[in-house]
C-alpha cells in the first residue's frame, strides 16, 4: 500500500516537473518601461509557423503562422541569426518558402523584427558533382 502511494506521489512530482520545464522553455515576455527612468525593455517572443516567402534583396520574410491565416511580414536585421534543427547556424540561403520554422521576435513600433530563425528541417544541402567521361577506341 506504501509502495503505491509513493508511486502516485513520485509520478505527479514528475508530471508537474514537466509542466514547469514546458512553461519555462517558451519564450514570451513583454515590453516594459520603467516610469522613474524612462529606460524601455524589450523582450522576445516566439511563434511556430511557416516561412511563405523571402527575396535574399529585401529586408523581411513572408510568415504564416497557421495554414488559413495571413501571412505576416517580419522584417530582419544583421544581426538575425538562422539556425538549423541541431542549433548550428547556416546562410540565408537555407530559407525556403514552405520551411516549418519557430521564430523569435520583437515589436519595435509598428514593424515585427526577428531576432532568430530556428528551422524545423535540417537545410538542403545541394552537391554539385562534375563528371568526365573519356572513351577509347581500341
Amino acid at each position: 500500500m506504501k509502495q503505491t502511494r509513493l508511486v502516485k506521489i513520485l509520478t505527479a512530482c514528475v508530471l508537474c516537473a514537466a509542466a514547469l520545464g514546458i512553461a519555462l522553455a517558451q519564450e514570451t515576455t513583454t515590453t516594459t518601461v520603467d516610469p522613474v527612468t524612462g529606460t524601455t525593455t524589450t523582450a522576445t517572443t516566439s511563434t511556430t509557423g511557416t516561412i511563405t516567402a523571402y527575396t535574399p534583396d529585401s529586408d523581411y520574410i513572408m510568415f504564416r503562422t497557421a495554414p488559413d491565416a495571413a501571412p505576416v511580414r517580419y522584417y530582419y536585421t544583421k544581426e538575425t541569426t538562422i539556425l538549423d534543427p541541431e542549433g548550428h547556424t547556416v546562410t540565408w540561403s537555407a530559407i525556403r518558402p514552405d520551411i516549418p520554422a519557430t521564430v523569435y521576435y520583437t515589436n519595435v513600433g509598428d514593424r515585427v523584427v526577428v531576432r532568430k530563425v530556428v528551422l524545423s528541417q535540417p537545410a538542403a544541402v545541394y552537391e554539385k558533382k562534375e563528371t568526365t567521361t573519356t572513351t577509347t577506341k581500341p
